[in-house]
C-alpha cells in the first residue's frame, strides 16, 4: 500500500467512523500469486463464487451456448485443472466452457470460471498455445483482478464524495452489477501480471512458454485478416476482437517471461498432435443458427430466407446484423425488426422505424410473394457528407426484417439498380437448399512430400482470400508452405 493511500484513508476516518468504514477502505489482502498487498475490501472471495455461480449461465446464454462436439470441453477442462494444479490455487474448484461462438475470445468470472470460444479453438494449433490462453485467465482469478478492479471502483466513488450512491448503487450488491461488468477490459497492470502468472503456470505444468508469444502472432495476424475482409485498414481491431479486450504485444510477453522467474523444463511439451485430433472436425465460422455467409449470398436455414448483396461488397455476419459495404462507400444493413411484427408496414416506416429520422415517399410493395414497404430519408453522416437513407421492411413469416441502404447522396443513381436486385433477391429456400447448406469444418491434414501448399489452399471452402486464411489458421507467413510431417488444419464444407 502507497503512503497516499494509507493518507487519505486517515483523512477519512473521521468522517466515516461512525460507519464501521474505516476497516474497509484499509482493506487490503495479500495477493496469493504476487506476494503484494491488493486493495479487495468491497468483494469477499465468497462474493466472487456468487457473482460467478449467478453470472455463468448468462454469459453461455448470451454467447451461443456450450459447444461440446468431439468432448472438447472435456479436452480443454483437463488442460486447466493441470495449470490449476501448479498455481496459488490448487485446491480451488474451476470450471472451464467452451463457447459455441465464432468470434476469438477468452476471459473469466470471478470464482474460477474461465471461458475459450470454438473460434479460439480452431485458431490455436497446439496444447501449448491453449494452456497459454488458459493460464492468462487463471491468473486474473487467482490474483483476484475483478475483486480488485471492483473495489477500487467503488473507492473511487467514495474517495469523490459519493458515498451514498457508492453504497446505495452497488457496493453491498455485487451480483447486481452484471457480468459485463467483469468482462472489459482490465489495466495494463493486470494483464502484465496475468501474462507473467500465466507463463508461470504452464512453466510449471511442462509446456512451452513460447506457446504465449506464438498464439499472440496468430491473434495479430488473424485481426488484420478480419479488418482486411470488413474492408477496414488492416490496423483496426474489431470492438468484439480478443486482442480489444487483451492489449498485448510479444514485448510484455517476453517481460512477463523474465518477471515469471521460473526454469522451463529441459523438453517442454508442445502437444501439436494431440490437440490437432481434438479439434479435428469442429464448426469453423457461423453455427446454424446466425446463418452462413457464402461469397455474395447470406443463407438462414432455421429462418428460412437467403438475399444476395452486389459484387464488390465485402459481407460481415455479427450477432445481431449483417452488414456489407463497398470501396465507394456504400453499406447495406440487414436486421431483425421487431417493432414492425403485427402493425402495417408503411405504418411502421412513418411511425415505428424512428423517431429522428422522417422516412419519406413510403409505397407498399411485394417481394416474391412476401409484404413489404420501402421508403427514404436523406441524412447527414457523421463525417460531415450527405446520404441517402433507403429503408425496406419485408414480413416474412411470423417475423419482419429491414435492409438499410446507406449511399452517398451524388451517387444514388449509381447504386439503385444493384441495391434494387439484393431487395429483390429476399425469399425463402428452397428444399433442395435447406438441405444443402451446413456449417464449415476445421479438417486436420498430414502434410507429405506429394503435398505443396496450393493442395491445400485448393481445399479451403472459403470465398475469400482462402490463401491467407489457410495462412493465419496455420501460424505461417503468406505464401509459406508447411512443413513436411507437419499437421495443418484447412476448412471444409
Amino acid at each position: 500500500m502507497s503512503w497516499l493511500f494509507h493518507r487519505k484513508t486517515r483523512r477519512l476516518a473521521t468522517a466515516l467512523g461512525a460507519l464501521g468504514l474505516v476497516a474497509t477502505l484499509a482493506g487490503c489482502s495479500t495477493n496469493r500469486a504476487t506476494g503484494e498487498d491488493s486493495f479487495t475490501a468491497f468483494m469477499s472471495p465468497d462474493q466472487e463464487k456468487q457473482v460467478g455461480a449467478e453470472e455463468h449461465p448468462k454469459i453461455v446464454r448470451e454467447f451461443g451456448g456450450d459447444y461440446d462436439e468431439k468432448n472438447i470441453e472435456a479436452y480443454v477442462t483437463e488442460i486447466g485443472n493441470k495449470l490449476v494444479a501448479v498455481s496459488e490455487a490448487p485446491d480451488e474448484k474451476f470450471t472451464f466452457t467452451v463457447l459455441d461462438s465464432p468470434v476469438i475470445n477468452a476471459f473469466a468470472l470471478p470464482g474460477g470460471y474461465v471461458y475459450i470460444t470454438r473460434g479460439l479453438a480452431s485458431l490455436a494449433s497446439n496444447e501449448a498455445e491453449l494452456a497459454g490462453v488458459l493460464a492468462h485467465e487463471i491468473g486474473h482469478v487467482v490474483a483476484r483482478h475483478s475483486a480488485q478492479r471492483y473495489s477500487r471502483g467503488v473507492l473511487t466513488q467514495i474517495l469523490a464524495g459519493g458515498l451514498s450512491a457508492a453504497l446505495g448503487n452497488g457496493a453491498g450488491d455485487i451480483v447486481g452489477v452484471g457480468a459485463n461488468a467483469y468482462l472489459k477490459s482490465f489495466s495494463r497492470e493486470h494483464e502484465f501480471e496475468a501474462d507473467m502468472l500465466g507463463v508461470r503456470y504452464i512453466t510449471r505444468a511442462g509446456y512451452d512458454p513460447e506457446g504465449m508469444a506464438s498464439f499472440l502472432k496468430k491473434l495479430r495476424a488473424h485481426s488484420r485478416l478480419q479488418a482486411k475482409l470488413a474492408g477496414r485498414s488492416p490496423d483496426e481491431i474489431d470492438q468484439f476482437d480478443f486482442m480489444a479486450t487483451h492489449p498485448r504485444t510479444v514485448d510484455r510477453i517476453e517481460q512477463a517471461h523474465k518477471a515469471a522467474n521460473v526454469t522451463p523444463v529441459a523438453n517442454p511439451e508442445v502437444g501439436s498432435v494431440r490437440y490437432m485430433r481434438a479439434i479435428d472436425g469442429i464448426i469453423y465460422g457461423d453455427g446454424p443458427d446466425n446463418g452462413y455467409v457464402r461469397g455474395t449470398s447470406f443463407i438462414h436455414v432455421p429462418l428460412d430466407f437467403r438475399f444476395e448483396v452486389p459484387d464488390g461488397f465485402s459481407m460481415i455476419n455479427q450477432p445481431d446484423a449483417v452488414i456489407a459495404q463497398d470501396e465507394g462507400g456504400a453499406q447495406i444493413v440487414f436486421e431483425g425488426a421487431p417493432k414492425a411484427k403485427g402493425v402495417a408496414l408503411d405504418q411502421y416506416l412513418a411511425r415505428g422505424f424512428s423517431s429522428k429520422i422522417a422516412i419519406t415517399n413510403i409505397e407498399k410493395i411485394d417481394i416474391n410473394g412476401q409484404e413489404a414497404a420501402t421508403g427514404y430519408a436523406d441524412v447527414n453522416l457523421n463525417s460531415g457528407g450527405k446520404a441517402r437513407l433507403r429503408v425496406v421492411v419485408i414480413r416474412h413469416g411470423d417475423n419482419a426484417y429491414q435492409f438499410l441502404f446507406i449511399m452517398p447522396l451524388d451517387q444514388v443513381d449509381a447504386y439503385n439498380v444493384a441495391l434494387r436486385r439484393t431487395t429483390y433477391s429476399f425469399r425463402p429456400l428452397t428444399r433442395e437448399e435447406q438441405q444443402k447448406y451446413h456449417p464449415l469444418r476445421i479438417k486436420v491434414r498430414a502434410v507429405n512430400p506429394e503435398y505443396d501448399l496450393s493442395t491445400f489452399v485448393g481445399q479451403m471452402a472459403v470465398s475469400r482470400e482462402p490463401a491467407e486464411t489457410f495462412a493465419v489458421l496455420n501460424g505461417l507467413e503468406p505464401g509459406q508452405p508447411p512443413a513436411t510431417n507437419s499437421m495443418v488444419k484447412v476448412v471444409i464444407d
